[in-house]
């Protein structure tokens, strides 16, 4: 039992790994958008002035969008890592109690 538990909990931790990954990845991707946006922007012939200002929002909001991503990966790797220790809890005290003999409730 103790075997499925720990492949379980890697299970999890393998999800886990996967999201953050992900996020990282798409977060990655969005950096990359705004800077092929910043460089057609630069490319035109609009004054500086206003490209570097549009520039600048432009990758401002790719790395809010970027952070937000690998923050809701994080929320979601703790939960899960969260859960998994809750279910090790109850699978440990049901362990004990059929080994020492206790009644289940």
């Amino acid at each position: 039992m103790s075997k499925e538990v720990t492949s379980s909990v890697e299970a999890i931790e393998i999800e886990a790994e996967k999201i953050l990954k992900e996020a990282r990845a798409r977060a990655n991707e969005i950096l990359l958008k705004a800077r092929e946006e910043s460089k057609e922007i630069l490319s035109s012939k609009l004054p500086m002035d206003e490209v570097k200002t549009e520039c600048g929002k432009i990758i401002n909001k790719a790395k809010a969008q970027g952070d937000r991503k690998i923050e809701d990966s994080e929320k979601k790797a703790s939960e899960i890592s969260s859960n998994a220790d809750k279910k090790i809890e109850g699978i440990v005290a049901l362990i004990v109690s059929i080994i020492t003999g206790a009644k289940l409730t």
